[in-house]
This record gives structure tokens, sequence and C-alpha cells, in this order.
């Protein structure tokens, strides 16, 4: 190397790097999650954010926050909302106090296989689109959990049996259901589920077989009852200002990520039941369908609140339910 060449190359070393500057510019984006980072959503979520940054290069970098560690449930949409953070996940149903199209997918019986819940999501995905947008928010995509069963400390044969106990709510919907069996019901979210089963706080609740894995439910509750009364589901979506101020090959790639995150994500979900049961049979659960009389107790609590919540969600439901059924 000439000595005009040694003296030169630093200055030319910085002037590359200045011209680079903009091409290695990154976008850090925040997303906050209620479950533990070994849920089948927070995995499904871990895939997406990879997916994205593998398809913008490191372009666009989303750090994903598990088990409420950065914001709780119900914080995570108004959260995205504001700007606190970018992105974010929530069971769209504990929302349903806000606008009853956030409660659809949990309207007991209405949608209770996968096939059911896709079609259900792909009727009412517009208006909580819209609904949404009016405050900011862009959805990217919905994954949905196994179907909801019954956990209990007590054998129930009926839901009369149910009265008095200790009910674990997590939205409006399943808050009125304890009040129908006539149960004291308290809201845990799954971050404080654990810790509630194992004081003796909650001793009865209808969640999926998931939740049930993801805090050991067994060592605390000893039946489970497949009344598989609904599949709610996750919904993954950004704050629409971050997203706008992204450049179009990189809105291109999350979408395109948001779009095979979802595909993934029903495909997942569905495939994950069985073991979800087996292992609750496996520790020791008494894993039965319900009894005749119980299902039908529980039918009947679905159709009062079916006519609720159709009352409620006025020609938005009505219209939701239609394209449902066609």
């Amino acid at each position: 190397m000439s000595r005009l060449t040694r003296i030169l190359a630093p200055a030319l070393a910085l002037g590359a790097l200045a011209f680079a500057g903009p091409a290695l510019a990154q976008t850090k984006w925040n997303l906050p999650s209620a479950y533990p980072a070994d849920n089948l959503h927070t995995e499904n979520l871990a895939q997406f954010a990879k997916d994205v940054e593998t398809a913008t290069g490191g372009k666009l970098v989303i750090t994903l926050h598990p088990n409420a560690s950065l914001f709780k449930a119900p914080e995570i949409k108004r959260a995205v909302q504001t700007g606190q953070a970018q992105a974010g996940e929530v069971i769209i149903s504990i929302h349903e106090n806000e606008d009853p199209v956030f409660g659809v997918d949990v309207v007991p019986f209405l949608a209770t296989s996968f096939e059911q819940s896709k079609k259900l999501w792909a009727a009412s995905r517009p208006a909580v689109e819209k609904k949404l947008a009016t405050q900011g928010i862009k959805v990217l995509y919905a994954m949905p959990w196994p179907p909801q069963g019954l956990f209990s400390k007590m054998t129930v044969e009926k839901v009369e049996d149910l009265k008095g106990a200790k009910w674990r709510a997590y939205n409006p919907g399943t808050s009125r259901i304890g009040e129908m069996v006539g149960a004291q019901a308290v809201t845990v979210q799954q971050a404080e589920l654990a810790q509630a089963l194992a004081t003796g706080v909650v001793n009865a609740l209808i969640t999926s077989s998931a939740t049930g894995n993801d805090v050991k439910i067994w060592e605390s509750v000893p039946n489970f009852y497949d009344i598989q009364a609904w599949l709610p589901k996750n919904v993954v979506f950004v704050n629409q200002a971050a997203f706008d101020a992204l450049d179009k090959p990189t809105q291109e790639a999350v979408l395109k990520a948001a779009a095979a995150a979802e595909e993934r994500g029903w495909k997942l979900s569905e495939a994950k039941t069985k073991g979800y049961m087996d292992t609750l049979a496996a520790k020791g659960m008494k894993v039965v369908p319900p009894s005749p009389e119980l299902k039908a107790g529980f039918e009947k609590i679905g159709g009062t609140l079916s006519e609720a919540w159709l009352a409620k969600a006025g020609a938005t439901g009505q219209e939701i339910i239609a394209a449902y059924k066609k």
C-alpha cells in the first residue's frame, strides 16, 4: 500500500460509512404479550418477529415481551393506541365492554370448532378492523385458542353444582356465566392464574386446555369437562402511525409475515389441542365430556347470552351473524 493510500484510507472508510448510513437505519418495535414464552401464541409471535426481521434484512426488528412483562393484558391495547408500544397482542374479548364486536367469538356455543371459528372470524374481521381503525390501530392477524372447557375442583354434573364456586373470569362473558351459575366471579388474567389457583382464590373456571397446561392446573384442580363452549382469539395489531412510518417494502414484509402467521397459527392451535388434552389426562386429571344435564345447562346459558349479545351489538351484530351463517 502506498503512503498516499495509507493516508486516504481512513477518510475513505468514514465516507463510505456516512454514505451507507441511511441504508443501515433500523426501526425497532416493542410487542407486549400476556402469555408465557412457551405458550403456543407466543411461539407463533416469535416466529412472526423473526420472519419480519429476515424479510427486511434487519431493517425492522420486533422485540417480543411475553408474560405481561411490559404491560398487563388489559393495558396492551391502550399502550399500542397511545404509542407506548408499537405493536401488541391481546385476547380481544377482554374489551367486549368497549364494543360488543370484540366479544362475538366468546358467545357460548356459537362457534365451537376450528372450522366454525375461522368462518366467524372471516365474518367479524371487517367490523373488528373498522372499530380498531377509529382508535389508530391496524389489525395484523388473529389466532384461536383451543376450545374452552370447564376446570373444576369439585365434581360437576349440572350447572347448579357450581353455585358458590370461586369462579375465575377473564372477560365480560365469563363474568356473566359465573353470575348466572351462582358462583363468586373474580377477574384473573393468565399471568396471575397459577397463584390464584394455588391459594384457593379460584376453584372453577372455563378456559382452554392450553391455559391448563401453561399454569399446570393439575396441581390445584382435578376435573376437566370438555364442553367446547367457544374458541376465543388473540388479535395481533400495530399502531397505525408506526406502520405508516415504514417504507412500502417494509410494510409489505410485515403484512406478508402476518398472513403467514395467521395461517400457521390456526393450524398450530388445532394440532396442539390433542396433546394438551393428553397431558391433562397423563397428569392425573379426570378428562371427560360433560353430562347431558351439564351440557344442556350451559347451552341454556349460551342461548341467553347470545340474545343479550345481539341486543347490544345491534345492526352490526346482525350483519356478522348473517354473514357467519350464510
